[in-house]
């Protein structure tokens, strides 16, 4: 059977010229919905001395004052159960999603049915981009408790995909699933999709033969846009691995890869973006780094205006060859794992992408950081196939040189472990930083 190309040919191909009419038209109702309806945007607009009519075209956004992740976390359960940031009733809220509280206090995030309907519609967007069609099989192997990627699957459903709501199942479990159903297509963490795959190889397994899986998605962790890491799992299931980036404070369908894999194509019908410096908050042009700002311009339960995401990356407007128009957003890591050694801006990604791409080892990984001598440092632990006869030695010289090489600063030090002793594997998230220091070497 034949399918159309895209899933909204009108948005998704839309002029650039036209798509910022149309990000004014939206930027314009929801700053006046969110001055008219929410205390905390009343009371921030007045004390900066701005208004919703001071918005005449896209650049005018930078006169509005920032709101972060501090600013949820205060406004958060103030004068109503949503909050001070909120902006519609809680009659009219449907679902909840809450963040995970890595950085913090676990924050809320509301959706109204027109919300939530948006949202897996562009969940729907974003799966018809990577190829998923109605006769597929579809394993949505993500948390269901709370977090906004759960209820995603729904968008697969729109589209008309058979859907399996796996949930956080035992790999053991999971494997029954993918060689019973037959699945074609997974959604899972970079780390817990390279484990799997070797979990399915220990268990006689072999996920390029055994299996009808074709296409793998992850989110969560930087591991899909991270050529190395993507390679390395493409190569172990014999499928094609695709990038996706949600943030609870927006929704999970925030951006996605194409087929063309350069940088997730961002939904700017519904999410203006806008780089700025991170120390000084100055707008950057498109194209240079620094942290990512994103401006809600459809989503009523809680508007964001101008919330700094915390992500380091850029945007790319020029044209895709895919044919889609909607900028491409990279992300760097977040601000938050940065650390800086010898003048010298290190984000764990770049770590990553080197200890992916070096042969003989297992590709886990943990990285420490510390202060001597007053100044920060910091060290990589690996693990060595079990195959693997080089010395110690050998290896840690080959993993300093090529860190050293890519990152411009070696570690302090590399330890090598056996395989399976650094205990970093993980069905969800994997905890691969330990920062130990008490000085402030915060950006």
């Amino acid at each position: 059977m034949s399918y159309k190309k895209y899933w909204n040919e009108e948005i998704e191909t839309i002029d650039r010229k036209d798509l910022e009419v149309l990000q004014l038209e939206r930027l314009k109702e929801m700053v006046k919905f969110s001055y008219e309806n929410s205390p905390y945007y009343k009371r921030s607009f007045d004390e900066a001395g701005v208004k919703p009519e001071d918005i005449q075209q896209l650049s005018d956004l930078v006169k509005f004052p920032f709101i972060n992740k501090q600013t949820e976390r205060d406004t958060q359960g103030v004068g109503s159960f949503l909050g001070e940031l909120a902006a519609v009733p809680e009659e009219e809220v449907v679902f909840i999603s809450t963040s995970t509280g890595s950085t913090g206090v676990p924050t809320m995030s509301p959706f109204t049915k027109q919300d939530f309907d948006e949202f897996q519609d562009t969940e729907s967007r974003w799966f018809w981009q990577i190829g998923m069609r109605p006769n597929d099989r579809y394993v949505h192997a993500l948390n269901f408790s709370l977090y906004v990627g759960g209820p995603d699957v729904i968008g697969a459903q729109n589209l008309g995909a058979l859907c399996i709501w796996g949930g956080t199942l035992p790999s053991e479990r999971l494997l029954y699933i993918l060689k019973t159903y037959q699945p074609t297509i997974l959604w899972t963490s970079p780390s817990y999709a390279w484990q799997l795959g070797e979990k399915a190889i220990k268990s006689g397994i072999d996920p390029k033969k055994d299996l009808s899986i074709k296409k793998i998605i992850v989110a969560g962790e930087l591991g899909g846009s991270i050529d190395a890491t993507r390679k390395a799992i493409e190569d172990l299931w014999g499928a094609e691995l695709y990038d996706f980036y949600g943030l609870s404070d927006i929704f999970g369908a925030c951006a996605a890869m194409c087929d063309a894999k350069d940088g997730l194509h961002i939904c700017e019908d519904q999410i203006l973006v806008e780089t700025v410096d991170i120390h000084t908050g100055e707008i950057l042009p498109a194209g240079s780094v620094g942290e990512l700002v994103f401006t809600t311009l459809r989503k009523k339960a809680r508007p964001m205006i101008r919330f700094r995401t915390g992500d380091i990356g850029w945007i790319d407007n020029t044209p895709c060859s895919c044919g889609r128009t909607h900028g491409r957003i990279h992300i760097n890591g977040r601000k938050d794992d940065m650390f800086i050694v010898s003048a010298v801006n290190v984000f764990p990604s770049d770590i990553e992408a080197v200890i992916r791409d070096i042969k003989d080892i297992t590709g886990e990984y943990l990285i420490r950081i510390f202060e001597k001598d007053f100044t920060c440092k910091y060290s990589v632990e690996i693990e060595k196939n079990e195959d693997n006869f080089k010395t110690d030695e050998e290896i840690e010289n080959e993993v300093s040189t090529a860190l050293k090489a890519r990152i411009g600063v070696k570690p302090y030090n590399v330890v090598v472990h056996h395989d399976g002793e650094l205990n970093t594997r993980s069905e969800h998230k994997s905890r691969r930083i330990i920062d130990e220091r008490n000085l402030d070497y915060s950006i």
